[in-house]
């Protein structure tokens, strides 16, 4: 398929629940070019075809990083070092599992969008966080990181808590480097629950530009 430049109509154009256009490519081009936007790619498998959506929902689900809630179990199973916790050691094995099929049988991590993310992971941009027990992988969150804007694009767990590990991690990676924005796009009652709100869209794309200007990377420049 011939590239063409990455165009997205505007944001304001969107429906309700967030669908802004259906097209596009999955290239690293257009892909950078919606997160800098504030829009993402949302594909979904009809029996006949696959078909390339693309979001920007009003209001905007962020998690504050403060505000993160990390339940008292969750905090005692990470004070007992239950879980290792790893960033960048398995993206592809964590993407691999956020692709399975969930319990609806529904799947949005298309081959083509894996693909684009593993481009983008060999590019410095899109990043995974690991938790490990007794040397398996049994949960993890991958994302893409711009600046200190990170958008938290899917996690799994195959143990209790695994997932919420990797995400606790996340965020205090996220923190200590300096990040401002944490993404995770639409509000669902298990995000609620460890601390996630909702703003406007205007004031999301507002501290998205203020982001994507900071100096702050995901991991140390090297030199």
């Amino acid at each position: 398929m011939k590239s063409t430049p990455p165009w997205f109509p505007p944001l304001h154009t969107a429906t309700e629940d967030g669908l802004l256009m259906i097209g596009g490519q999955l290239t690293v081009d257009w892909l950078l070019a919606a997160y800098r936007q504030g829009i993402f790619p949302w594909p979904c498998v009809l029996p006949e075809r696959e078909v390339l959506a693309w979001f920007s929902p009003d209001p905007r689900a962020i998690i504050e990083l403060p505000a993160f809630h990390a339940s008292r179990r969750l905090q005692r199973r990470l004070r007992r070092r239950e879980f290792r916790l790893t960033i960048n050691e398995s993206f592809s094995q964590v993407i691999g599992a956020c692709a399975e099929p969930r319990g609806d049988g529904g799947v949005w991590i298309t081959a083509d969008l894996w693909a684009a993310y593993e481009q983008l992971h060999e590019a410095g941009h899109a990043h995974s966080v690991e938790a490990w027990q007794d040397g398996s992988l049994v949960g993890g969150v991958f994302g893409m990181a711009l600046g200190g804007y990170f958008a938290a694009e899917s996690m799994f767990h195959r143990c209790r808590d695994a997932s919420k590990a990797a995400l606790c991690h996340l965020v205090e990676h996220l923190g200590a480097r300096g990040h401002s924005l944490l993404d995770i796009q639409v509000m669902s009652e298990h995000c609620a629950s460890l601390g996630a709100s909702e703003i406007p869209r205007d004031q999301f794309l507002r501290r998205l530009h203020t982001a994507l200007a900071s100096p702050t990377s995901f991991l140390p420049r090297q030199i």
